[in-house]
């Protein structure tokens, strides 16, 4: 049998796939490609027939300028003639769905970091305050036993 090389890479590769933190990041992009089929499902089949009944009738998913070639009675038909378009509405669409990602992102952070949120630790003074306080008490304690007389030699 003819022994193969395995590359050294090979091993530390397979250790990062194994890690937790990989698989996590696997999951929440499959759960992120559904938030945002729901997401664009909310702007463009709710979000945009309300705001285009306030604006007068708008519909941002057909709200497109002409560059050059000819206007066609939809931005897929227009495209399709090879006119070149500024698709604004699209841009419009996609504006709106990052900004209800982004709101949603930000609360979903704002809850993990409240979940797990490590309690404060109480910070008590060090091994050499104590020490420094210890001393402290001992001087004043050797003063206040002496007043009156000269200090003993070496304490002060």
């Amino acid at each position: 049998m003819i022994p193969v090389k395995t590359p050294g890479w090979l091993g530390d590769f397979k250790a990062f796939i194994a890690r937790g933190n990989v698989i996590d990041l696997a999951v929440g992009v499959v759960i992120g490609a559904a938030f945002t089929t729901i997401v664009s499902s909310l702007v463009e089949d709710l979000l945009n027939p309300v705001i285009g009944l306030l604006v007068g009738g708008i519909d941002f998913s057909n709200l497109f300028v002409v560059l050059s070639g000819e206007r066609g009675p939809s931005l897929d038909a227009t495209r399709q003639s090879g006119a070149a378009v500024l698709a604004v509405g699209k841009f419009i669409n996609a504006v709106i769905k990052f900004v209800i990602v982004a709101f949603a992102v930000f609360w979903v952070v704002r809850l993990v970091g409240r979940l797990y949120a490590a309690p404060e630790k109480v910070v008590g003074p060090t091994k050499d305050q104590i020490l420094l306080e210890q001393i402290r008490d001992e001087l004043r304690a050797a003063r206040s036993g002496l007043e009156g007389s000269a200090p003993p030699r070496g304490l002060l």
